[in-house]
């Protein structure tokens, strides 16, 4: 039986919600690391075998896109973070062993519907990347150097750049609107994937400016941690993870 019947509803958050959701995932963090520097290290060798592989076939162009496609796909990967805060708040047992199980059966099928969701949202995301740079530069791959000169130098490379950025902005915050809340949604109620996702649409349309605002900061603190071998994922992944969950709270009303 589900636990609730009626739409999830939604609440308005201000910028000191995120603050102190910022303050809270620190302290769950600090609280229990050691699920989370794991989870946060898997990701970061994840981004290392990414850029290997775009590397190795000359795909460096895209080296741009994943960077920028692993914060689409960081709610799905912070899963597990949720469920330490949902158990810190609960005062359950922070145990790595029942961690590893702790998703219930029916969260695991949802989660799994929109993890297809998300991994779709990435598969978009890359595939406008390559068109949008054959459109402008053909399809023969470019060294980097020459590519970034272009770019730097050229009408048409500010023109790439420009097009480039607003595209990935429509698709990122597409992505970002029906997945911001659904994945802890998903974890904390016994709800279906569209119902999740609907909710946090409806939660982003109640606090436009704070969530965007969310999800440009989210990107950027990412982006920066992506900067030395993606390392810095280790530590952002997990805090933000955390600081997600508490927002997710302040946003929903409890069921």
């Amino acid at each position: 039986m589900r636990q609730s019947v009626a739409d999830p509803e939604v609440r308005a958050i201000t910028v000191d919600d995120i603050s102190a959701a910022l303050t809270d995932g620190l302290r769950d963090f600090k609280a229990a690391p050691t699920f989370g520097l794991l989870v946060g290290l898997v990701y970061a060798l994840g981004g290392n075998l990414l850029f290997w592989v775009a590397a190795s076939f000359d795909l460096v162009f895209l080296a741009y896109p994943l960077a920028a496609g692993f914060a689409l796909i960081a709610p799905f990967a912070a899963v597990g973070i949720y469920e330490v805060s949902r158990r810190i708040e609960k005062g359950e047992s922070l145990s790595l062993v029942e961690l590893v199980g702790a998703v219930p059966p029916h969260a695991r099928r949802e989660l799994s519907y929109m993890a297809l969701v998300t991994l779709f949202g990435m598969i978009v995301w890359i595939y406008a990347a390559g068109f949008t740079y054959a459109l402008f530069f053909g399809i023969r791959p470019l060294p980097a150097d020459d590519i970034v000169s272009m770019i730097v130098s050229t009408p048409r490379g500010v023109f790439f750049l420009v097009t480039g950025n607003l595209l990935g902005a429509v698709l990122a915050t597409s992505i970002f609107s029906v997945s911001v809340v659904a994945y802890p949604m998903l974890l904390d109620r016994d709800v279906d994937f569209v119902t999740a996702m609907i909710a946090s649409i409806r939660a982003v349309l109640a606090n436009p400016l704070v969530m965007i605002g969310w999800g440009i900061f989210i990107a950027t603190m990412l982006l920066i941690a992506l900067i030395p071998m993606f390392l810095g994922l280790v530590v952002i992944l997990p805090w933000l993870g955390h600081a997600t969950w508490h927002l997710y709270r302040r946003a929903v009303v409890p069921a």
